[in-house]
């Protein structure tokens, strides 16, 4: 055996070389009630799948249903299993891989935003350019003192890599980010 396909115990491995791994926007309508989350969870922790991302709110407060958004990576025949998997957990109302659905309407990806707070320490002329390059990248300002800014940045994961990457030199000592909350386009609901 190869040893770049050693089992692992992780279901990745299932999956034949000429199987090509893609990352998936997955969007879960569950009940919102206590543990459903944790049961969500421990599907992916018990098979060995990973999270990249995680968001879920109360989108439906009249019917108690949460949102929640998945971004994981596999190959088709391990995210099918995913889906399949979730599908029969007793709270989901609904699965939908938005990844999929966005390509069925002649898009490469559903709609994806994330919000991060960066917080930036940095003095004299280096704190004019870190607020010269936070302008540019459309991050507001939501704290300040003489030593340090907070910004708020929302758009594609990858614009907040980039600022963040940006911000390292210039004095970057914390970053929170939300994870993805995605849709797909057009007048069809999830």
């Amino acid at each position: 055996m190869n040893a770049h396909l050693q089992p692992t115990g992780s279901a990745y491995f299932i999956a034949t070389e000429t199987a090509s791994i893609e990352s998936h926007t997955l969007s879960v309508l569950v009940d919102n009630e206590p543990g459903v989350l944790a049961r969500v969870i421990g599907l992916f922790s018990g098979r060995g799948y990973n999270i990249e991302s995680l968001t879920v709110s109360e989108t439906e407060h009249e019917a108690h249903l949460s949102r929640i958004t998945i971004v994981t990576r596999g190959t088709p025949q391990v995210l099918e299993q995913i889906k399949a998997q979730l599908e029969r957990i007793v709270p989901v109302h609904r699965v939908v891989d938005l990844t999929v659905r966005a390509r069925q309407s002649g898009q490469e990806r559903p709609i994806e935003r994330e919000v991060a707070l960066v917080k930036v320490v940095s003095t004299g002329e280096m704190r004019a350019e870190t607020l010269r390059l936070a302008d540019a990248f459309h991050a507001k300002v939501v704290d300040a003192t003489v030593d340090h800014f907070i910004f708020e940045l929302t758009g594609k994961s990858s614009k907040i890599d980039q600022f963040v990457s940006i911000m390292k030199p210039l004095g970057l000592n914390e970053v929170c980010r939300t994870g993805i909350a995605a849709m797909n386009r057009g007048a069809q609901g999830m």
